[in-house]
C-alpha cells in the first residue's frame, strides 16, 4: 500500500507542476500566473477542489510517471468566492500552450455540467494557443461540445470568461457566448485570425494588442465588458461582479446591508442643467441615489453615450441603465442600443430589477447609422424591455423625445412605474425641430424669422415639452422632486417585490439580432 500511495503522490505532483519549472518561469516572465496560481488567487483560500486530475488522452502512459500532457493542459474543479459555490477551469499555458484537445474539452464540459446541475456560476480562465492541431477534428468536436453547453446554460447560471493570454480562432466563441468577458492589458488577446494571417491575406500590418487586445475589445468592438491593468485587479473586479449576481436563475441576488448615498441628494436639482442642450455626467446623478453612491459599470469604455451597470438600492441588487449626456448628447446609436439591450436581457434572466434614467434626444441621425442598421439595432432595446418580466422603473430626468422615449422603457413598453423630474421634456421631438416643421411658413413669411422662431420655440416648450401632459394621461405615475428620487424608487421596488407576470407560451421569440 505504501508503494502505491507514494506512486499516487508522485503522479499528482507531476500533474500539479504542469509543464515544469522552466515553462512556469517563462509564464512568470510574461507577467502571467500559472493556472493553479490564478485559481488560488480567485477563490477563497483553501476552497479549491480539483476534478479530473488524472484525465489524459494517451492511455499507454496511464500507469507510469511518463505523462506527456499533465492534466491535458487544463485545471478544472470547484471552490467558493465569498463563501458561494462556483465551478471553474483554468487553461495551463505551460502544457502544450494550453491547446484544446478532446480530453481537455471533456474536462471543461464535465465541470460545466456540474455547474448547471448544482445551480452555480461557471468561470473560465482562458490562456490557450487554440485547437490542438495534431488531434484534428477531435479538438473541433471538443469546441462544439463547449459551445453547446454555453448556449444551453445561458440564462440558467451566470457564465463568466476571463482572458489571461491568447484566445484565437474557434477558442474565441466560447467567451463570446458567455455573459461577461474580462481582459487584462498587454497579456490578453482575442481574434479569429492573428496578425500573421491577416498580413498574408490582406497585407494589413497590425500588432496583436491593436488587433485584439484589452483596449480594442473594451473600447471598439464591445466584445469584452471589463478591463484590468493586471491579473490581481481583474480577479478583484470579478469577485465584485459576483457580489451582485444570484447563483442561478431560480435564486434572488445576494442582499447587503442598506447604505445611504455618500453624496447629498439635495445636489441633484443642480446637477442637471435647465438648458436641455448642456451636458452633464449622469453617473454623478446615480451616485446620489443608489446605496453608497456606487455603481459597478459594465462596458464602461464602450458606447459611452449609455451607462449600464449594477448598484444596490436598500441593499438589493438592481441593474442601472442611463443615457449619458456627456457623449453624443445621450443619443441612442447602434452600439449603445446593443449595449443596453444585452444588459437588460441579462438582468431579466437573473431576477435583477431594472432602473432606467432617461435623458435622450432621440436616435442618432446619419447615413452611417442608417446603413449600419440602426433600425434593427434600435429595435433590440424595444424587444429587450418588452420581454423583461422583472420589476422595471424609469425616471425621466430631462429630455425624452420620439421613439427614443419609448425605447428607454416607457410605461407602454413595460415599465411598472414611470416618474419624471419637473425638468422633463416629453414630446415627439425637441421644441426646435417641432417649431421648424409646425410653424415653417409662418416663420418664413415673417419680417424677423429668428425672433418668430424663438418665440414659437418658447411657446412649444411651455405648452407641450413638459411632464404634465404625460402625467395627465397616466403615462407618468408622478412628477417628483429630484431629491426625493431615492425614496420613490425604494417604495416602488418594495411594492414590486413579489411581481409575477405570465406571458404567452412559446418556444422563444425572434430577437432582432
Amino acid at each position: 500500500m505504501d508503494e502505491k500511495i507514494n506512486f499516487l503522490k508522485q503522479r499528482r505532483e507531476i500533474i500539479r507542476k504542469g509543464g515544469g519549472e522552466s515553462r512556469i518561469s517563462e509564464q512568470h516572465d510574461k507577467g502571467k500566473q500559472t493556472a493553479r496560481e490564478r485559481l488560488a488567487q480567485l477563490l477563497d483560500e483553501g476552497s479549491f477542489v480539483e476534478v479530473g486530475t488524472f484525465v489524459q488522452g494517451n492511455l499507454q502512459d496511464a500507469s507510469t510517471l511518463e505523462i506527456p500532457l499533465p492534466g491535458e493542459g487544463v485545471v478544472t474543479g470547484y471552490g467558493t468566492i465569498d463563501g458561494r459555490l462556483v465551478y471553474v477551469f483554468a487553461q495551463d499555458f505551460t502544457v502544450s500552450g494550453g491547446s484544446l484537445g478532446e480530453y481537455h474539452a471533456a474536462k471543461i464540459c464535465r465541470v460545466m455540467d456540474l455547474a448547471a446541475r448544482n445551480g452555480a456560476p461557471f468561470i473560465g480562465i482562458n490562456d490557450s494557443g487554440g485547437a490542438r492541431i495534431q488531434e484534428g477534428v477531435m479538438s473541433l468536436d471538443g469546441y462544439g461540445n463547449i459551445f453547446y453547453r454555453n448556449t444551453i446554460n445561458s440564462g440558467v447560471i451566470p457564465q463568466i470568461s476571463v482572458i489571461m493570454g491568447p484566445s484565437a480562432g474557434g477558442a474565441v466563441y466560447s467567451p463570446a457566448l458567455t455573459d461577461f468577458v474580462f481582459m487584462v492589458d498587454n497579456t490578453s488577446y482575442m481574434f479569429i485570425t492573428g496578425p500573421q494571417v491577416i498580413k498574408a491575406v490582406t497585407g494589413e500590418d497590425v500588432s496583436p494588442e491593436k488587433l485584439g487586445g484589452a483596449a480594442t475589445h473594451n473600447e471598439t468592438s464591445g466584445v469584452a465588458h471589463f478591463r484590468a491593468k493586471d491579473e490581481q485587479e481583474c480577479f478583484a473586479k470579478l469577485r465584485k461582479l459576483l457580489s451582485y449576481l444570484p447563483s442561478n436563475n431560480l435564486n434572488d441576488p445576494p442582499v447587503a446591508d442598506p447604505v445611504e448615498p455618500s453624496l447629498p441628494a439635495e445636489e441633484l436639482s443642480r446637477l442637471v442643467p435647465a438648458d436641455a442642450n448642456k451636458p452633464y455626467d449622469v453617473v454623478e446623478v446615480i451616485a446620489r441615489i443608489v446605496d453608497g453612491g456606487e455603481i459597478f459599470q459594465v462596458h464602461e469604455h464602450y458606447a459611452k453615450n449609455a451607462v449600464v451597470g449594477f448598484a444596490r438600492l436598500g441593499g438589493r441588487s438592481v441593474g442601472i441603465i442611463a443615457n449619458q449626456a456627456k457623449f453624443l448628447a445621450g443619443c441612442l446609436d447602434i452600439n449603445s442600443s446593443d449595449k443596453i439591450a444585452r444588459f437588460v436581457r441579462f438582468c431579466d434572466c437573473f431576477n435583477i430589477p431594472l432602473i432606467t434614467f432617461v435623458d435622450v434626444p432621440g436616435y442618432l441621425p446619419g447615413v452611417h447609422q442608417e446603413y449600419g442598421g440602426i433600425i434593427r439595432h434600435g429595435a433590440k432595446i424595444l424587444y429587450a424591455y418588452s420581454e423583461a418580466t422583472v420589476p422595471q422603473i424609469s425616471v425621466i430626468l430631462r429630455k425624452a423625445y420620439g421613439g427614443a422615449y419609448i425605447a428607454m422603457n416607457a410605461r407602454s413598453l413595460g415599465a411598472d412605474f414611470a416618474f419624471a423630474w419637473p425638468t422633463a421634456e416629453i414630446a415627439v421631438m425637441g421644441p426646435e425641430g417641432a417649431t421648424n416643421i409646425i410653424y415653417r411658413r409662418e416663420i418664413e413669411q415673417s419680417d424677423n424669422p429668428n425672433e418668430v422662431r424663438a418665440q414659437k420655440v418658447s411657446e412649444y416648450r411651455e405648452r407641450y415639452a413638459n411632464p404634465y401632459i404625460a402625467a395627465a394621461r397616466g403615462w407618468i405615475d408622478d412628477v417628483i422632486e429630484p431629491a426625493e428620487t431615492r425614496r420613490y424608487l425604494l417604495a416602488a421596488l418594495a411594492s414590486l417585490k413579489d411581481k409575477y407576470e405570465e406571458r404567452p407560451r412559446k418556444k422563444h421569440g425572434n430577437f432582432p439580432v
